[in-house]
């Protein structure tokens, strides 16, 4: 026990160079370490990053086969249900389309929100020209709207003929519903003639014999259209046999209400019981008991249906990967109900808006639709993952190298030394776009990263493997090595068991040094599509987008979240890895 250690142990103060005598070399470094702030930020910044990429997955799963155009690049935010204010607590209907919405008032007034795919859907026709409008309905990119003198009237997207109104319907006939769908338009009159328009390749319409004339009412979901007639009849207006044309032939000529998803069609009969047939994905199919025999109205989504019930209940089935299913509590009477793609509202018999379902995206969508923050997240992983692996197998085998080159010394040395500058004469770059273009798609996915990973590690070894030799050049003529030697013990032993321990710190900072640099790599190469390609995300790939000009200054998120975060990230284990080298030696600042 140093006298300075028995004077603390008393009480007595101990002066600076005292307490430096009482601490052990990791102690003095750990303590040099928290004294630089700039390196203790960069503990924390990339602590939170890599627990958010480690954690949050598992809360946030991603499946990185989604696809879906109409999310296609969404701007951060969410909005997507929140309706104005000056609609709710006067609504009479709303209608939702693939990331907007759009309402009237009961004076006919009609007010748009969430985030539009298409700047000309912001065009909403003058109040002058419209008059009171009593219906609307939105689409993909378009909205349809009828007055209360029977005029159509539609604004967004006019591309495959969506502007062109069929002419039997510019003379006012009496419209009974109207549905903007995917790329095509519904209309039907009182008469229960139905009417279509746009993309004819998309939807082909086909009536069954003695079914236009007769329709109450129509449902449609990307490419199909069915009916109910007014007997009661579900008529899908189709020549192709499908899993939606098998309706239920007990349901026939009972049927109330209708409403269809992409997976499957649904019917409520005169007894409030729901039918549901057609593909089995997503959990459509799964009818609650609880409804059966109560169901007023029904509605439906792109994967999911609302039915509302005969005690005011508000009841959802299937997907609920946006809260589709997640159904508010409403105290006052609903009035009415309405669903589209993933968002659903009630309307409460005061006029106000309950919405519920995808509200929107932390960090937008990509172009194909994908939650770029979730991308993240699985990204961050996988550069992290690319990264640390590499910079393990580069530090063995540095350390392998190095040590053995620096103990021995003599031709051994000679000879790794050697071999380690024709190793770092290889451009690491060329050399994997290269071999990335031979093997191409011979290849897994996941034997590309290995192979990724593999080629980091070994082609980066020798900057670690000359600092290891440095410093066992430099330890090896110690004493306690020739104690060692003395003492019989192998010459392994000592390199690995009593030269290594003391200079670890120098391979920790380096190691931490390469880490970055191994992930920038990583990331350049992924940008330029020779790294980790779709559909694993990784922040490299994420940036590629901003090759395009109309990305940079249109679609801003797509490129600025994935570059913040990889270069607050690099960053941060730059300070870390400047923090620890300053700490190991205080003294190289001066140098």
């Amino acid at each position: 026990m140093t006298q300075a250690t028995r004077r603390m142990l008393v009480g007595q103060p101990v002066n600076a160079a005292e307490e430096e005598e009482m601490l052990t070399p990791i102690q003095m470094v750990v303590r040099n370490f928290l004294h630089d702030r700039v390196a203790v930020a960069g503990v924390v910044c990339f602590l939170l990053i890599f627990l958010c990429c480690i954690v949050l997955p598992f809360f946030l799963p991603m499946d990185k086969y989604f696809q879906d155009v109409t999310q296609a690049n969404v701007a951060p935010g969410f909005s997507m249900l929140k309706a104005p204010s000056g609609l709710n607590g006067n609504a009479q209907s709303v209608s939702v389309g693939s990331t907007f919405s759009v309402g009237i008032d009961r004076d006919g007034n009609v007010y748009e929100w969430g985030t539009f795919p298409n700047e000309k859907l912001k065009n909403i026709p003058a109040a002058s020209e419209m008059g009171k409008v009593t219906q609307v309905s939105a689409g993909l990119d378009h909205i349809l709207a009828v007055n209360e003198e029977g005029q159509l009237f539609t604004w967004g997207n006019d591309r495959m003929g969506l502007e062109a109104i069929p002419i039997e319907l510019r003379t006012g006939e009496d419209i009974k519903q109207i549905l903007a769908c995917y790329q095509f338009s519904l209309a039907l009159t009182e008469k229960g003639k139905l009417y279509n328009w746009g993309n004819s390749y998309l939807v082909n319409i086909s009536f069954p014999e003695g079914v236009q004339g007769n329709i109450d009412k129509v449902a449609a979901n990307t490419n199909l259209v069915a009916a109910l007639t007014k007997d009661g009849r579900v008529e899908p207006l189709t020549k192709k046999s499908s899993a939606f044309t098998k309706v239920p032939e007990e349901i026939q000529g009972q049927v109330t209400d209708i409403a269809m998803t992409d997976e499957s069609l649904a019917a409520v009969t005169e007894s409030g019981q729901v039918y549901v047939w057609g593909n089995s994905g997503k959990g459509t199919t799964d009818i609650p008991e609880e409804i059966q025999g109560h169901v007023k109205a029904l509605s439906a989504g792109r994967y999911n249906f609302v039915a509302l019930l005969d005690d005011n209940r508000l009841v959802s089935w299937g997907d609920n990967t946006f809260q589709q299913a997640n159904v508010p509590d409403v105290s006052e009477e609903i009035v009415s109900i309405s669903s589209g793609y993933y968002g659903n509202y009630a309307i409460s018999e005061s006029g106000k808006v309950h919405g519920w379902g995808l509200k929107g995206y932390l960090m937008g969508t990509d172009d194909l639709g994908r939650d770029v923050f979730r991308r993240l997240l699985q990204g961050g992983r996988m550069t992290m993952t690319v990264g640390a692996i590499a910079v393990i197998i580069s530090t063995t085998i540095g350390i392998l190298v190095g040590g053995i080159s620096g103990y021995k010394g003599g031709k051994v040395d000679n000879l790794l030394m050697r071999f380690a500058e024709i190793v770092s004469s290889i451009p690491f770059l060329p050399f994997a776009i290269i071999l990335s273009s031979i093997l191409g798609n011979r290849i897994s996915e996941t034997q590309r990263i290995v192979m990724i990973m593999f080629i980091l590690g070994v082609l980066s070894w020798p900057g670690i493997a000359r600092l290891v030799r440095g410093s066992v050049l430099a330890e090896r003529e110690q004493e306690f090595v020739t104690a060692a030697k003395a003492l019989g013990v192998k010459e392994f032993g000592i390199i690995f068991r009593h030269i290594l321990p003391n200079i670890v710190t120098v391979i920790i900072v380096n190691a931490t040094l390469d880490f970055a640099t191994c992930m920038l790599t990583e990331s350049s190469l992924s940008f330029i599509g020779f790294g980790v390609t779709e559909p694993n995300p990784t922040w490299g790939n994420m940036l590629t987008g901003s090759q395009n000009a109309k990305v940079i200054e249109d679609y801003w998120w797509r490129w600025v979240f994935p570059a913040i975060t990889l270069g607050i990230c690099t960053i941060s284990i730059n300070c870390v890895g400047d923090g620890l080298r300053d700490a190991v030696d205080p003294k190289s600042n001066e140098r």
